[in-house]
């Protein structure tokens, strides 16, 4: 791929790189603050029966969740895209396995999200958390190596 310049390419990386970060924290605070609800109910919130207010801030930790996949996805894009267009192929730093633990962790979270209220699938929510630790961890490490990696493409 013969593009003219790649600096719009890391400008949309950049921006989406932002809003992923972004919706990670979102996710972690909403994340916790249903957590604090659910521990002050007596019982646990059913898919049958929960609580509106619950019920709202599910739903919002879902659709963000989403937004979160599809945002690490088109990352994933860009980042192929952008790097066999500069350099003809793939595996210049260490930004690509972070990259793709990244969309890994962020996959099985998602997956994990969805086995959460499975009644014979207790080992769901300790996974989701366990996943969004790691990827804590990995979200750092590929903001990190993708700095670095776009150093390389400024003039």
């Amino acid at each position: 791929m013969n593009l003219p310049s790649f600096i719009w390419l890391w400008r949309i990386a950049a921006w989406s790189m932002g809003l992923a970060v972004f919706l990670f924290v979102s996710l972690l605070v909403i994340g916790g603050w249903m957590r604090y609800l659910r521990l002050q109910q007596s019982t646990v919130p059913s898919l049958d029966e929960p609580t509106a207010t619950f019920l709202g801030w599910r739903r919002l930790h879902f659709a963000l969740g989403v937004v979160l996949v599809l945002t690490v996805l088109l990352l994933l894009s860009i980042g192929v895209v952008g790097t066999l267009g500069h350099f003809g192929s793939l595996g210049h730093s260490p930004h690509l396995p972070a990259g793709l633990t990244v969309v890994a962790l962020t996959l099985a979270s998602a997956w994990s999200a969805t086995q959460i209220n499975h009644p014979q699938k207790p080992w769901a929510r300790s996974l989701h958390l366990t996943l969004n630790g790691l990827l804590m961890i990995a979200l750092a490490l590929v903001s990190w190596s993708g700095w670095v990696v776009v150093q390389k493409y400024l003039p």
